[in-house]
């Protein structure tokens, strides 16, 4: 029997997962896209995307038929909530397109319920479901509406979405009681309820805030630790092991890398410098925080051409590419910091073979019109350099000694996301390869 019925208004990575989860839990999901490629493979039983389990629930629910997907917004009618996961890309002005959240709302308000439920997962500045979405459903009587951060990581969605807290906030005290009560039963997970949507709001852009300067302050120390010639995991790892706060908290600096990627922290911080703005207040922190993690890539490019310069001319010297990926074990490319990388070593005029087990020719497009392959091994066969930019488990995996048997004598590993251990370090020179790492 089902629990109840749900329309999933975009159906992308995010909504995806949600109404994969929600058809397994028992409701009857209608997703609601745009998107021909993902709604093809959804209904031939296949994930659009790479995402552990994902593809088993999209087989099972489709087959058992609580899961469908079309472009069709009128089925919002059979539902009693619908939950909106749109895009909200970055504007010229470095603030939110909304157009996609407007056009679904307007697309579904002639079909709503009396009394349904309508929550936003869409992440938006602040005030955004009181002034645009509210407005645009007062016709709808009884309808409650409710902001509900998502907060996945790729690569283990699935798991978090059955664990994390779910943080709600309605624009009245009935939508954020009717929000909470919905997550509560269907999952069966703690819910925050807090003051309103717009407190709901800021809670998703404040956490991406914090990543992505934390991510930033792992970089700049990482380019300090280059200078100095010391370990920036080895700082950092002795510096997360202070107590700070009254909480049981420690210091908890993150990792650097060659860059952050994906579709929420390249934007998201974004639209918090522009809250600044439009409020006249002066922020520095965002803006900061997006330009040294902007910086990553060309700075690991840099890495890698200054110490493959003893070896000879770029024309002359092949680099295996290893991941392409933001995300360690997804195929997701957008807004990847590898796609940099990549160019600019081409710029210099290495010769690159690239590898990438994950992802598909969808998500390879978006960062280079080079082959990528599927065979790791094939591709560091007699590579001047192996750059690690991904740390996917395959990569993980790769031994150390078939390494220095495929790569030629003396070439690099560039570490931009493998973090080898220092006792593995010492490996990899004991066998005859150069090491360097961001940071290391």
């Amino acid at each position: 029997m089902s629990k109840g019925q749900v329309a999933i208004v975009g159906f992308g990575y995010i909504g995806s997962v949600i109404g994969a989860v929600l058809a397994d839990e028992g409701y009857t999901v209608y997703g609601i896209e745009n998107n021909e490629r993902i709604i093809s493979a959804v209904q031939n039983r296949k994930s659009p995307f790479r995402e552990p389990e994902l593809e088993e629930l999209i087989e099972k629910n489709v087959a058992s038929e609580r899961l469908f997907v079309s472009n069709d917004s009128s089925v919002v009618k059979y539902c009693e909530t619908v939950i909106v996961t749109v895009g909200t890309p970055l504007n010229e002005a470095y603030n939110a397109d909304t157009s996609q959240i407007e056009a679904a709302i307007k697309s579904i308000a002639p079909y709503l319920q009396e009394d349904a439920l309508v929550m936003i997962k869409s992440t938006v500045p602040p005030n955004t479901t009181k002034e645009l979405v509210a407005p645009l459903l007062r016709e709808v009587k009884g309808v409650k509406i409710a902001f509900c951060p998502e907060r996945l990581a790729e690569g283990k969605a699935i798991q978090e979405f059955k664990t994390i807290p779910i943080v709600v906030g309605g624009v009245d005290e009935s939508s954020t009681s009717a929000a909470a009560d919905f997550w509560r039963n269907s999952l069966g997970i703690a819910v925050m309820e807090v003051t309103d949507a717009t407190t709901a709001e800021m809670v998703k852009l404040s956490d991406n805030l914090w990543i992505d300067l934390n991510i930033a302050l792992a970089g700049e120390l990482a380019k300090i630790a280059d200078q100095l010639q010391i370990d920036v995991l080895e700082i950092i790892g002795a510096a997360n092991s202070l107590p700070k706060g009254s909480r049981g908290q420690h210091v908890n600096i993150l990792t650097p890398s060659v860059g952050v990627g994906g579709y929420c922290l390249t934007k998201d911080p974004w639209f918090v410098q522009h809250l600044g703005t439009e409020y006249g207040i002066e922020l520095n922190l965002p803006k900061a925080g997006r330009i040294v993690n902007d910086s990553m890539p060309h700075y690991s490019a840099g890495l890698i051409d200054s110490h493959l310069k003893s070896l000879g001319e770029p024309s002359n010297l092949k680099i295996a590419i290893l991941g392409i990926a933001f995300k360690n074990n997804t195929g997701d490319c957008r807004f990847t910091p590898t796609k940099p990388v990549i160019d600019e070593l081409l710029r210099y005029g290495y010769n690159l073979e690239i590898c990438d087990p994950w992802t598909s020719e969808h998500d390879e497009a978006m960062v280079t019109s080079l082959p990528v392959s599927k065979d790791i091994e094939k591709t560091v066969l007699g590579a001047d350099c192996v750059a690690f930019l991904a740390g996917h488990d395959e990569f993980q995996e790769l031994p150390l000694e078939r390494i220095a048997e495929l790569a030629n004598d003396n070439a690099l590993i560039f570490d931009g996301r493998r973090f080898f251990t220092k006792e593995e370090i010492k490996i990899l020179n004991r066998l005859g390869l150069s090491y360097k790492g961001v940071g290391r």
